[in-house]
């Protein structure tokens, strides 16, 4: 009798008692925020600065018969200079198109010899003969065909002609004094051979044209620049 309270009371304490739960730590922390992603606002069409349109500058005919005024940057000779030899020149002044200055003063020019000849021992005079081939502006290089410059030397008939007539005179005084008349006419003849012969092998005319010559050449064939 007075064990069954006993027993009755124990078991009421046990149901009475709260479970006890076990703790996880991780479950039981906050869940972190989410980290936000960077969203930039859309960039309206209308705040972009329009493209400004590249102007494009308008074709530039150069016609026949345009001129190119020159100077050269290094001298020519016939002595030393032969067809086909390059040189470059310098424009001396602008050229003008409709009142707009397309080629400027400055501008470099390339070309070549197209004949270098001395003269001939008795006759001929010395020639060099030049043309342009092209001119370089802002970085393009454009080409040109042009009529020749000739440059020509003096004639030497004058030259010639003072040395065998003065060999004619210096060898008939000389046959004079030798033989008399007929020691004149022999010494004439053989001083106007000398002189001949004096005049063939000194008589080769060359032809210089220096640094810094100014030259024109005109255009033959249409350039678009």
């Amino acid at each position: 009798m007075v064990v069954a309270p006993l027993l009755l009371a124990a078991a009421c304490s046990k149901s009475n008692t709260p479970p006890v739960v076990a703790q996880n730590p991780q479950a039981q922390a906050p869940a972190a925020a989410p980290t936000p992603v960077a969203n930039p606002e859309p960039v309206s069409s209308d705040t972009v600065a329009p493209r400004q349109p590249v102007e494009e500058r308008p074709e530039v005919l150069l016609t026949p018969g345009t001129t190119f005024n020159v100077r050269l940057d290094s001298p020519l000779d016939t002595r030393r200079n032969h067809a086909g030899d390059e040189f470059s020149a310098t424009l001396n002044r602008p050229v003008v198109v409709h009142g707009e200055t397309v080629i400027p003063s400055g501008t470099r020019f390339r070309g070549h010899v197209t004949e270098a000849a001395a003269s001939g021992r008795l006759e001929g005079r010395p020639i060099l003969s030049l043309t342009l081939d092209s001119f370089r502006l802002q970085g393009r290089e454009f080409p040109l065909r042009t009529a020749h410059v000739d440059r020509l030397g003096p004639p030497h008939k004058k030259r010639n002609a003072f040395l065998i007539g003065g060999g004619a005179g210096l060898g008939a005084a000389i046959g004079a004094i030798a033989g008399g008349g007929k020691g004149a006419l022999i010494g004439g003849a053989a001083g106007a051979g000398a002189g001949t012969a004096g005049a063939a092998a000194t008589g080769k005319e060359e032809l210089a044209i220096p640094a810094e010559s100014q030259l024109q050449f005109t255009l033959k064939s249409p350039v678009r620049m």
